[in-house]
């Protein structure tokens, strides 16, 4: 059996949670605690010529200022590494390893630039340094493809190849294929490693497989202080730490890890957690990118059961892409239960047209202007219509339904008795659940397809009323959106991305009035983002 090595990359990996913006005592205090417990191999963090340098940051434009943190620095016995994402950092920032603080570079890279980048490793080699060249998104590569990288790497003949489960994809009998493949043709002397990530729960159990692989080669796995790490995180190194020093006979102190993590880890843990998830794991399980699960669930308004058939219609070779041009239109195309809606329209417009008729959404100013609203509707003898809830100080005389998981939250209040006389009005896309809805609209006529966001309920509705000749509709609890605040009553009906898109979603709402100004009069009971001017 080969030797048995574990590498920290909390520096490095970790930073995806804060920007690597440690703080230059954390970073001080993570590495002379990672020295002391002794260790193999410490990332210090990557090496990007984009960015400048900052003392409080683990990321650096080049090698020269890796001295100015780490300098002065004792490491001890444990070797030293940096990485570079191949194309963010030109030779010219790196030193020869002589002159440099560190002793190795590791060089990730995607299947697509392994001839650049393996030559790439080539020159870092040249200049001395102990290279490890990583192969991000390793269940991208077929049997063939993974050949042909060994026999590049062959040719280079660098320090370690480190298999990366980029998205946590692997389970330990797929692991194994790769390594076999990778231990049959790899030169000998060639160190073999393993980068894990946690989106299905087995980053720490893939670790262990690797340590326990039967083999005369030298075998490295990564991991990080409380597996630190973007998304799902990775294998948590304490643990492989103990597990090591159980059954590989090492003698790494644990305590310096626990200190590390909750001297400087902790409080990072704690602003933005990270870990296993539902989402990471919807993705990982359906092997696609994390971007296509962020859609879907952003929307609010599936279940998990219709997220994952949306997911298994992505075609293989564009799962792991994050092309969401194709994860819209795959959503909208599954949301178009496509139905003749004359009738309902027909019936619906008898008991609509030409009168008042008050919108309520769920926005915060519900609660703060009850009063006003109430007066409103009494005043205007108006007809009362919710969206997607219903409302505690109201009681609507229909409610709209576009939204499957809004709708299955209101299920057993939809049953009460006080309840039974609230028509149920529902796009397509939505399937009924006890109660039979009163009327039935087609989704796709009430969308707009060339949105960002098509089916926005309260645009979808207005639509719907105009087809039935409502010409003067008022609102309330249609709040809009600002960065700093949702503008939600019930913060359980808040959109997760909508602080990134808040602009855009007003904007939109702003020129959609304006477009309908000649048809239908609209006026807002409550204050509203929407109603100021564009």
């Amino acid at each position: 059996m080969g030797k048995k090595y574990l590498l920290d990359c909390t520096l490095r990996d970790g930073g995806y949670i804060n920007d690597w913006e440690f703080g230059h005592d954390n970073i001080v205090n993570i590495f002379e605690r990672i020295v002391g417990s002794g260790i193999d191999i410490i990332e210090i963090g990557f090496i990007d010529d984009r960015r400048e340098f900052d003392i409080n940051r683990s990321i650096f434009p080049s090698t020269d200022c890796i001295e100015k943190i780490y300098g002065k620095l004792d490491r001890k016995n444990a070797m030293v590494v940096g990485m570079i994402d191949y194309g963010t950092c030109d030779l010219a920032n790196i030193r020869p390893c002589s002159e440099s603080y560190i002793d190795g570079i590791r060089v990730i890279f995607k299947k697509a630039k392994m001839y650049p980048a393996m030559e790439y490793c080539r020159k870092l080699k040249e200049l001395g340094y102990k290279v490890f060249s990583q192969l991000v998104s390793i269940t991208e590569y077929s049997d063939e493809e993974l050949l042909e990288v060994i026999s590049l790497v062959n040719s280079v003949n660098p320090y370690a190849l480190s298999i990366v489960d980029t998205y946590g994809l692997l389970n330990p009998t797929e692991l194994t294929h790769i390594l076999e493949i990778v231990d049959r043709n790899m030169n000998s002397g060639i160190i073999v490693g393993f980068h894990a990530h946690n989106n299905l729960q087995l980053g720490y159990v893939n670790a262990t497989t690797v340590l326990n692989f039967m083999t005369d080669r030298d075998i490295l796995v990564d991991g990080t202080l409380y597996g630190m790490g973007k998304s799902a995180g990775n294998a948590p190194i304490e643990l492989v730490a103990m597990y090591m020093n159980e059954h590989f006979g090492k003698n790494y102190s644990i305590s310096e890890l626990q200190e590390a993590i909750t001297t400087s880890v902790m409080d990072f843990q704690k602003k933005s957690p990270w870990g296993y998830q539902l989402f990471f794991y919807i993705a990982a399980s359906n092997r696609v990118h994390p971007n296509y699960v962020s859609y879907l669930m952003n929307k609010r308004t599936m279940s998990v059961t219709a997220i994952n058939e949306i997911l298994k219609k992505i075609p293989d070779e564009r799962k792991l892409e994050k092309d969401m041009k194709l994860i819209e239109q795959l959503y909208i195309e599954y949301q178009k239960n496509e139905c003749d809606d004359e009738k309902a329209i027909k019936k619906l417009k008898g008991e609509l047209a030409g009168k008042k008729v008050l919108l309520i959404g769920p926005g915060s100013s519900v609660g703060i202007y009850e009063n006003e609203i109430k007066g409103y509707i009494n005043t205007n003898s108006s007809v009362v219509v919710s969206i997607n809830y219903i409302p505690i100080a109201f009681h609507p005389d229909y409610m709209f339904i576009t939204n499957a998981t809004r709708y299955v939250q209101s299920a057993t209040k939809l049953l009460d008795k006080d309840n039974e006389d609230i028509k149920l009005i529902a796009s397509s896309n939505v399937k009924n659940n006890n109660r039979n809805f009163d009327f039935v609209l087609n989704y796709s006529s009430l969308i707009d397809e060339t949105a960002e966001f098509p089916d926005n309920s309260m645009c979808m509705l207005i639509r719907a009323l105009m087809k039935c000749s409502v010409s003067d509709i008022a609102l309330a609890g249609f709040d809009g959106y600002t960065p700093e605040n949702v503008n939600y009553f019930d913060i359980d009906k808040a959109y997760s991305f909508l602080y990134d898109k808040a602009e855009v979603l007003n904007n939109y709402a702003r020129n959609f009035f304006k477009s309908i100004s000649d048809k239908v009069n609209i006026h807002f009971i409550t204050p509203s983002e929407y109603s100021k001017e564009v």
